[in-house]
């Protein structure tokens, strides 16, 4: 009969018929070289110990001891080590899709619970995760990296789900059910990374011209720079989804995205104007065209999660989101000066009381619609999100309209959001994340964070802080609200100890 191994938390077991050896140290003697010198502890049928030290000849490369082989998986727990590298893997699927820190503990947590695991601990960053997997007393700590940062709202609600979905399995599971449940978990994840976009590049494009359309109007633009921005938009989407389907480094491409879109603005309205078909086209609506490259998701996740003290995971996600908007602005800024061009705002379009509340409610719906929609949204989580960016945009604009300060007026439309965030998206099974980042994003300055780095390049010191301010505040008010939120509608979020979804 041959031996068999069991793993415990400070020394290996070798069980044989009538005899137990347990080792209880090994490590290799100066002298003596790869020699290991062991001290075994030999425990005979009627219970007496004695300890008897031994030296053996180690191979470290052919797994051989005394000449005979030796299996080492069989001295290691295979089943904690396959378990551990499945629940990192789904914090790193969640990563890549944009999905904020908590949400990222809160589904390993949960995926090792349905794995047999007593407790799983994370540090995550922006594109990096240390889990250390809990089985009893024993566990497993890795460290794993993922260079693919981007949003797909369909992939976050399906991981989401599926772990919620999962029942625990005790510490002491049976080895054939614990098999059988990472055989079942993995299928369903190779399943989920198979599934491509919901949306093709072409369609994906038009949506990235909808949003910085409905963004045009928003910065007063009229029917002629609405167009043109929609047109440029969309090249520049297409171009940049190109770029990053096949692998190039994402900083540079939102500079060629950015150069993209607003050199096809430009290109379009000087056309207009040498042929006569317009009198004027604001220069200020090449800025509009760059709107899609907003890091949204980024901004609001970091925001979250340095609003729980999660420094590691705030901190690098907001440089990140800082680097993408550093990039586009830079590109902007380049394409800016080559034509002699200055993004300053402008007059707003002359319409009546109505009119202008009409078309901002239009707007402000299809502006989230498009973000939603490029996030890979389905039609329903894009259309809740719809209604929700609507009301809160349109009360931010007329808060501003009746003496609001911006930062105000942005914290009230926050608010707004996260409490009909967290209202509707556990009726409709959607992460909160999926309802509130796109409506938001439509209320994220980032014509004014382009204008301040505009504005530093060109020596204009004064004209950038004041643009660079307005921005700051705005987005740290938004997120004030989307935190107060959540706080008021979810009491666990308040408890730092536990990680909520």
């Amino acid at each position: 009969m041959p031996p068999t191994a069991e793993t415990g938390s400070l020394a290996t077991h070798i069980v044989t018929p009538g005899r137990n050896i347990r080792f209880l140290n090994s490590r290799v003697n100066p002298v003596l070289g790869n020699k290991r010198r062991h001290c075994v502890k030999t425990i005979t049928n009627d219970g007496v110990g004695t300890h008897v030290p031994t030296q053996r000849h180690v191979s470290r490369h052919d797994g051989y001891v005394d000449g005979a082989y030796v299996d080492e998986s069989r001295f290691e727990p295979v089943e904690l080590i396959r378990a551990s590298r499945t629940v990192v893997r789904v914090g790193l699927m969640l990563l890549t899709v944009g999905s904020g820190s908590y949400r990222v503990k809160n589904s390993m947590s949960q995926m090792g619970a349905a794995l047999g695991m007593s407790s799983v601990q994370a540090q995550v960053t922006v594109n990096e995760i240390t889990a250390t997997c809990h089985r009893g007393e024993i566990y497993r700590t890795e460290i794993a990296q993922t260079r693919a940062i981007g949003v797909n709202s369909q992939r976050i609600k399906q991981l989401q789900n599926y772990c919620e979905s999962l029942t625990p399995l005790g510490e002491h599971a049976d080895s054939h059910v614990l098999n059988e449940r990472l055989k079942e978990v993995e299928q369903h994840l190779d399943a989920i990374e198979r599934q491509p976009p919901l949306y093709p590049a072409f369609a994906n494009a038009l949506f990235a011209g909808v949003a910085c359309a409905a963004f045009a109007f928003l910065n007063n633009g009229g029917p002629v720079e609405i167009s043109a921005v929609f047109v440029a938009a969309s090249l520049g989407q297409l171009a940049r989804r190109a770029f990053l389907h096949r692998g190039f480094n994402q900083l540079a491409v939102t500079m060629v995205a950015a150069a993209v879109a607003s050199g096809v603005y430009l290109a379009i309205s000087n056309a207009l104007f040498a042929t006569g078909a317009v009198e004027t086209l604001h220069d200020s609506g090449y800025v509009s065209a760059v709107l899609f490259l907003v890091p949204g998701f980024p901004l609001m996740s970091a925001s979250l999660d340095l609003s729980r003290l999660d420094f590691s995971a705030g901190m690098s996600r907001l440089a990140y989101a800082l680097l993408i908007m550093i990039s586009a602005a830079l590109s902007v800024w380049a394409v800016s000066a080559t034509f002699g061009l200055e993004p300053t705002p402008t007059e707003p379009v002359a319409l009546s009381a109505w009119a202008l509340l009409a078309f901002r409610m239009l707007a402000s719906a299809g502006g989230v619609w498009g973000f939603a929609m490029i996030f890979n949204s389905p039609w329903h989580i894009a259309l809740w999100a719809a209604f929700i960016g609507m009301i809160a945009n349109v009360l931010r604009l007329e808060l501003i309209g009746v003496g609001f300060v911006p930062q105000g007026a942005a914290f009230f439309a926050g608010l707004t959001v996260g409490v009909l965030a967290n209202m509707i998206a556990p009726r409709i099974r959607v992460p909160r994340l999926t309802l509130s980042v796109p409506a938001v994003v439509i209320m994220v300055p980032g014509a004014a964070g382009y204008r301040a780095i505009h504005y530093l390049n060109s020596g204009d010191t004064l004209q950038a802080l004041a643009y660079g301010v307005e921005a700051v505040f705005i987005v740290i008010a938004i997120a004030i609200g989307l935190t107060m939120a959540r706080s008021v509608t979810d009491l666990n979020w308040l408890r730092l100890g536990r990680e909520q979804h």
